[in-house]
C-alpha cells in the first residue's frame, strides 16, 4: 500500500514538474518523502533543481542505487552510445600524457560497469572496484576485469578502508562527484588512502567559480574549479593536470567538466 502510495505521489510530481507546476510538484513531492525519507527517487535533489529547497550535501543513496541498478544491463551503450561518454579513456590519455604509471594497485570508486577497468587495464597490476549499485557490481563481475569488488558507497569504502590501513597509488572516479555536492569528505578520505607518491584522477561537471558547487538542472552536481583545487590543496594533494572536457551529452546537448589528476606528495 504505501509503495502504491509513494509511486503515485512521485509520478505526480514529476508530472506537474514537467508542465511547469512547480508548487504542485513540490507538493507531490514532499509527499513522497514523507512515505519514504530514504528518498529512492531523488525528490530532495528535484526539489533543489527546482529551486524549492537546500540541496543535500550528496544525492540519497537509494536514489543513486535505484538509478543505475535499473539500468545496469544496458548502461554502456546508455552512455556510451547515447550520451556521448569517453571519460575513461581521456582519464588514460591525461596519465599517459604525463608519465605517471604504471601503477600497483588502483581503486576504482563508482567502478560501474568497469568502463575504466577497461581503459587502464594494461597500466594497473591489481584493480579494486567498488559501486553503490549492487546491479553495475554484478555486470562487472561477470566482465572478470577487477581482482577485488564491493557494493559500497565511496567515501564510505574509503573510511572503511582506513581503518583496515589499506592503500592505493591510483584511485579513479570517473563519475562520482556527480553525485556529491559537498566533496570535502571525499577528497581527504582519497588522500588518505593513496600512498606516497600515489595518483587521486576524478571527473567533475563544472561550475563557474561564483559558488563552489550546485544541483543542475539535470538532477546532478556541478563544481567549480576553484572549490575542487582548494580542497585538494587542502589536504597536501599537488595539482598535475587539469583539463576541460565534456562528461556527457544531454538532450544533444554537451555538459562541460573538467577532469584532474592530483598527486600526493613522496614523504
Amino acid at each position: 500500500m504505501t509503495e502504491d502510495l509513494l509511486s503515485e505521489a512521485y509520478n505526480s510530481g514529476l508530472e506537474h514538474e514537467k508542465a511547469g507546476r512547480l508548487d504542485e510538484a513540490e507538493e507531490a513531492y514532499r509527499r513522497a518523502l514523507q512515505l519514504n525519507p530514504e528518498d529512492p527517487g531523488g525528490v530532495t535533489v528535484r526539489l533543489a533543481a527546482m529551486g524549492r529547497g537546500d540541496p543535500p550535501s550528496q544525492a540519497p543513496e537509494a536514489y543513486v542505487a535505484m538509478l543505475f541498478d535499473q539500468h545496469a544491463e544496458v548502461f554502456d551503450g546508455i552512455l556510451v552510445d547515447q550520451l556521448g561518454y569517453a571519460v575513461p579513456m581521456t582519464m588514460r590519455e591525461r596519465l599517459q600524457s604525463n608519465d605517471l604509471g604504471p601503477f600497483d594497485r588502483m581503486l576504482d570508486l563508482g567502478c560501474g560497469t568497469g568502463l575504466a577497468a577497461v581503459a587502464l587495464e594494461d597500466m594497473c597490476n591489481h584493480m579494486t572496484g567498488a559501486d553503490l549499485a549492487e546491479g553495475m557490481v554484478e555486470v562487472s563481475d561477470d566482465k572478470d576485469i577487477y581482482d577485488d569488488l564491493y557494493v559500497a558507497e565511496a567515501t564510505s569504502f574509503l573510511l572503511a578502508a582506513e581503518e583496515e590501513n589499506e592503500s592505493w597509488d591510483l584511485i579513479v572516479a570517473t563519475d562520482v562527484l556527480p553525485y556529491i555536492g559537498d566533496a570535502t569528505a571525499f577528497i581527504a578520505a582519497a588522500a588518505s588512502r593513496l600512498t606516497p607518491g600515489g595518483v587521486l584522477t576524478f571527473s567533475t561537471e563544472t561550475l563557474p567559480d561564483l559558488m563552489d558547487w550546485k544541483v543542475t538542472p539535470y538532477h546532478r552536481y556541478a563544481h567549480s574549479r576553484s572549490y575542487v583545487e582548494a580542497e585538494a590543496s587542502e589536504v597536501g594533494l599537488k595539482l598535475i593536470d587539469v583539463a576541460d572536457i565534456v562528461v556527457r551529452h544531454e538532450e544533444g546537448a554537451p555538459i562541460p567538466g573538467h577532469l584532474y589528476v592530483f598527486r600526493k606528495p613522496d614523504r
